[in-house]
């Protein structure tokens, strides 16, 4: 079992946790994520590794409470121990350098593109970063974020912070300046990554986002994380989680991850009540 080393809240929906996992921190790298149980007969759910500290021996990772599963997690505290964590998993990112690079991160989605524009960075790019929230107050990494990009644009949905509009705003106007991009990097819900890629697109600049459909054993024996990419089936856990941005259906993607509404609500209902009986 994986100790809980550190637990912290970014902001009031999303948390930050330290987990002990020697084995995965050696040999995780940007992109990859893992698969966790909190418990021997809970849900198995996929989470990026945000970060890794190969002298502690433990990963971060970042999580928004959106379940039962992430409810559950979320009310674990440190000293306690998750049941499972299997990875790293997933091909990672494709690092090398390309040029300038922009990077855009959108609500719990930041936590995704940071060890991207992390190695990015480290791999000689010049790192444009964007990152952006509903409102200021669940905008999370900043920081951590300015500290891995040459230059960060901020984006508030309300205008209580940075530029008043959406990410896909600021990178328009990046484009239209005559900043010369040659990678796009775009991870957060799926609407913000379609018009990231209808932005690039006509300015041929590639895209690769990061997609998070349902999974269940992660080694691409179920096919539950199938989508469509280029018009063929991909399996977002082998073959993923990123794909190029262009060629992926946005629309199929966006029916599957609503399958399972109904029976999620419910199981966060049976929670809640549970925590409060």
């Amino acid at each position: 079992m994986n100790e809980i080393l550190d637990k912290s809240y970014l902001s009031e929906q999303v948390i930050s946790m330290v987990v002990s996992a020697p084995e995965i921190a050696a040999r995780r790298k940007a992109g990859q994520f893992i698969v966790l149980m909190t418990a021997e007969n809970g849900e198995r759910i996929p989470l990026t590794i945000a970060d890794e500290n190969k002298e502690r021996g433990a990963i971060t990772i970042i999580f928004q409470i959106v379940g039962k599963t992430t409810a559950c997690l979320a009310g674990m505290n440190v000293g306690e121990r998750i049941y499972s964590i299997l990875g790293p998993l997933g091909s990672p990112t494709e690092i090398e350098n390309f040029g300038l690079t922009v990077c855009v991160g959108g609500g719990v989605g930041i936590g995704v593109v940071y060890p991207i524009a992390k190695a990015l960075k480290e791999a000689g790019n010049r790192v444009i970063s964007i990152i952006g929230a509903r409102s200021k107050n669940i905008l999370i990494l900043e920081e951590e974020m300015r500290e891995a990009s040459d230059e960060l644009l901020v984006a508030t949905d309300d205008g209580s912070y940075g530029f008043h509009g959406f990410v896909s705003e600021v990178l328009q106007k990046l484009i239209d300046s005559g900043t010369r991009i040659d990678r796009v990097f775009a991870v957060g819900p799926v609407p913000m990554m379609r018009v990231i890629c209808d932005v690039t697109r006509p300015h041929k600049i590639k895209t690769i986002v990061s997609l998070n459909p349902i999974m269940v054993d992660a080694t691409g024996m179920c096919g539950a994380c199938r989508v469509a990419v280029g018009g063929k089936t991909k399996f977002a856990c082998v073959d993923g989680p990123e794909f190029d941005g262009h060629e992926v259906d946005f629309r199929l993607l966006a029916t599957r991850l609503r399958m399972y509404e109904a029976e999620e609500k419910k199981a966060m209902e049976a929670h809640r009540c549970h925590c409060h009986g």
